[in-house]
């Protein structure tokens, strides 16, 4: 119904510029565009266009119709030949340039809308597309600047205090982007977009305390808006305010949107309140919808445990074991590999810092054996590789390589040399 209403403006306006030769077959068009005739329409078009293939009204007609049966792509083209036909008709150039950024054809749009703004630099419309170009195309400033120049113009539209904030927030100018939205609930303090925008910038500036009380006035100005719970749950969440949160949680829940996280979340309040047989009835449907999710599998073992019902509670936790092993099997590898980078790019105390995280995750008598040989070779720290080398001699034997006699031999003696000289002296390296 608004696309049409629209179509009908736009019409309107376009009818107040046309010839008075061609009055009537453009009355007869838009009389159809306005009953919903779409096809109709189009086809008397086209039938004119057969013996006035250059008439741009038409291709305009043509075009609200397309629109109107979100035929984009032919809306487009139409809109391209009426513009193109008479490039000085505002109506026609500002479609051809909605229909562009539509299509996220930023480069096409953008010269228009400037052409547009430049012509009528009072027109909001015409700056709200443009601006939209900038804000995407993180030309933040550019976008400010006109901004800037409506709100000047009047002080008292929250709508240009809301775009500044933004476009400060989006600069990461937080100090500009609070006094913006500052200002704007000076002037309404009901503004609903200063108050959520202004909420996230406390809680990014570490205050979160303020977030909550500001989206807590939020909400009593307009209770039926759950994205104002939403935002102070998550906060309460954080802060480990698990109860409340589950309290605004609830509420989302209320409203019919049953995402798995609001549901875990749920479940986590309950089984920090000591209400085990709710939270289990909460993590059971989390879980339902994702059983790869450590946390609700942790939180379900240990509300059960809390029922003493140790067969689920173990149950679950082997399922967390089960889902967290390969992860850790990853990190560790993960660290090995970094520390080879970091020791080829002669890095060696980052190098033996990876390994280490590495044998954090699991013990690994290659690992002891290689940081050995950095603190002996490399780092000349003779306590640090006596350690690692006695560490690998005492593990050998929980290899999986399987080491040479020779080789086992080689490090004793290498060890025995340390232990024997405080200075280090030359000898043959124990090679990896």
């Amino acid at each position: 119904m608004k696309s049409k209403i629209v179509s009908l403006l736009l019409a309107v306006i376009a009818f107040s510029q046309l010839p008075a030769q061609n009055l009537p077959a453009n009355a007869r068009i838009n009389l159809m565009l306005m009953g919903g005739e779409y096809g109709k329409a189009l086809d008397t078009c086209r039938q004119i266009l057969v013996n006035d293939s250059l008439n741009s009204d038409i291709h305009y007609f043509m075009g609200l119709a397309w629109q109107n049966m979100m035929e984009e792509d032919s809306a487009l083209n139409c809109f391209s030949a009426a513009s193109g036909l008479n490039p000085d008709n505002k109506s026609y150039s500002f479609m051809l340039a909605k229909e562009y950024y539509g299509k996220g054809k930023f480069k096409q749009a953008e010269p228009i809308l400037q052409k547009l703004c430049s012509a009528d630099s009072l027109s909001w419309i015409y700056a709200y597309y443009l601006t939209g170009i900038y804000m995407q195309s993180y030309r933040y400033d550019d976008a400010i600047e006109i901004y800037d120049k409506f709100q000047r113009a009047d002080p008292a539209n929250t709508l240009f205090l809301d775009k500044l904030g933004f476009a400060y927030l989006k600069k990461e100018d937080f100090i500009t982007s609070i006094e913006l939205y500052t200002r704007a609930l000076a002037i309404n303090s009901k503004d609903l977009t200063a108050i959520k925008n202004l909420a996230y910038l406390y809680s990014v500036t570490m205050n979160s305390e303020s977030a909550i009380q500001l989206l807590t006035t939020g909400i009593e100005t307009d209770s039926s808006d759950t994205d104002l719970y939403l935002r102070r749950a998550a906060l309460y969440y954080s802060k480990h305010y698990t109860k409340r949160a589950l309290d605004d949680y609830m509420v989302v829940l209320s409203s019919g949107d049953s995402s798995k996280l609001y549901l875990k979340r749920i479940g986590i309040g309950y089984c920090n309140n000591l209400q085990p047989r709710e939270a289990i009835d909460f993590l059971l449907k989390a879980y339902k919808k994702d059983s790869a999710d450590y946390e609700t599998c942790s939180y379900l073992g240990q509300s059960y445990y809390n029922l003493k019902d140790m067969k689920n509670s173990i149950y679950y936790y082997d399922r967390v074991t089960d889902i967290l092993t390969p992860v850790g099997v990853q990190l560790g590898l993960t660290y090995i590999l970094l520390g080879e980078s970091q020791k080829g790019n002669g890095m060696y105390q980052e190098a033996v810092d990876s390994y280490l995280n590495a044998m954090n995750l699991k013990p690994d008598p290659n690992l002891y054996m290689i940081t050995a040989n950095l603190y002996d070779e490399k780092l000349n720290d003779k306590e640090k590789a006596i350690f690692y080398y006695q560490k690998f001699l005492d593990n050998v034997k929980h290899s999986k390589i399987n080491f040479t006699a020779d080789y086992i031999e080689t490090v004793k003696q290498r060890l025995s040399f340390l232990r024997s000289k405080p200075v280090k002296e030359k000898q043959p390296d124990i090679k990896l």
